[in-house]
């Protein structure tokens, strides 16, 4: 950190949070409870780590591998940190016109308190990338674990609701919805949030939530869009998949057409991780969405790809990492080895349907790892 302390130009990084509005200081400084107060961490570019903490929240800073700071009144508080970061510059989670939300954690009051005490900031983009959104082994190896379970629990429910459709069943999108959450469940694996199932107009929704009593029923020659995430335990890198089916044996052109760019736009994407890696040359999130993209207003569909094309995956689903995005945001950080992300492209034609295929992309020494291995290559005919 050091090192990359000295490569930013600055002297040291400050970590803040207050009630959980930072997940980056979370992840770094791992204190136990709530910070129900005002929390900074001084990490410097030369000397030992300093805790700035509040004396009624001292018992979650136990063994910390630097010197503490306790404070109780508001004079304290700044005394301290004035004495931490008084004319120097530091790096904090903070981002120009609010560009990156991810990279932008930082309350304007605790920017202006900062400032005050003549110091200078920096974004932390490059640290954040590096030391807050990567894998541990152990986090890689429960990734993929889940992302096999998944891939197996996807098309298993996939094919449940076609073969009761086609006996003369009904299958309603909550049903489905509950028959993915038993089965993470089962397989030994925790979900924060129900999974989107979704059938054929309310797949061109991004982020439908089935409700009972509203949800549709599944009918024969309708798309089914299912988006299920899960990992062996909350604050892990859950595996984050969606996969596509059709309730028929012969979907009509424009659900292939829809199908074939969707999953062209992956593939580029992904050739575009294995091409750079090979070249050893750097690649951004960016790049990686534009890449994504070109295909699908190739293909006559550029207008009905409304999201981002990935995001960082963490200990959060939706990560601080770099994001595969150069449409919501200008994530133009370089995807470095041992951080993870989804690939997934969609097409959304509302009133009618859509698609959306999601992988999962491990940065490895060895290069891109594409999670689950036995990805989706074609439409499930169900």
């Amino acid at each position: 950190m050091r090192a990359a302390l000295n490569d930013l130009k600055v002297d040291g990084w400050l970590l803040f949070d207050f009630r959980s509005c930072n997940p980056v200081a979370q992840r770094l400084v791992g204190v136990s409870g709530l910070a129900t107060r005002r929390m900074f961490v001084w990490l410097p570019k030369d000397g030992d780590p300093v805790a700035l903490a509040h004396r009624i929240e001292l018992q979650g800073f136990e063994g910390f591998p630097g010197r503490v700071i306790a404070y109780g009144a508001w004079r304290e508080l700044h005394d301290g940190l004035r004495s931490l970061i008084g004319g120097k510059t530091v790096a904090m989670e903070t981002f120009p016109k609010d560009g990156v939300p991810y990279l932008d954690r930082i309350p304007a009051g605790v920017v202006q308190l900062v400032e005050s005490f003549g110091a200078k900031i920096a974004g932390s983009g490059p640290l954040v990338t590096r030391f807050a959104a990567t894998w541990t082994p152990s986090e890689l190896d429960g990734h993929r674990r889940a992302a096999k379970a998944l891939a197996q629990i996807a098309q298993d429910a996939l094919r449940w609701a076609g073969a009761e459709v086609a006996r003369g069943a009904e299958v309603r999108e909550v049903a489905l919805q509950q028959r993915v959450l038993d089965a993470i469940t089962k397989a030994g694996f925790v979900t924060n949030e129900p999974p989107i199932a979704a059938f054929q107009q309310n797949a061109a929704l991004p982020h439908y939530e089935p409700r009972p009593g509203s949800d549709r029923r599944l009918a024969a020659g309708e798309v089914l869009l299912l988006d299920l995430w899960a990992g062996p335990t909350l604050g892990t890198p859950f595996a984050d998949q969606t996969w596509m089916a059709f309730a028929g044996r012969n979907p009509d052109a424009e659900v292939r057409k829809v199908w074939d760019a969707v999953r062209g736009a992956r593939d580029a994407a992904v050739a575009l991780l294995k091409e750079r890696w090979s070249a050893k040359r750097k690649v951004t999130g960016a790049e990686v969405d534009d890449a994504a993209r070109a295909v699908i207003k190739g293909a006559g569909y550029g207008e009905f790809f409304v999201h981002r094309t990935g995001h960082s995956i963490d200990k959060d689903l939706h990560g601080s990492g770099p994001h595969i995005d150069n449409y919501e945001t200008n994530d133009d950080r370089e995807l470095v080895t041992g951080i993870g992300f989804s690939i997934e492209p969609g097409i959304y034609m509302r009133g009618r349907f859509g698609m959306r295929s999601e992988i999962n992309v491990y940065m490895s020494k060895e290069g891109p790892e594409v999670t689950p291995a036995e990805y989706q290559r074609d439409l499930l005919l169900v």
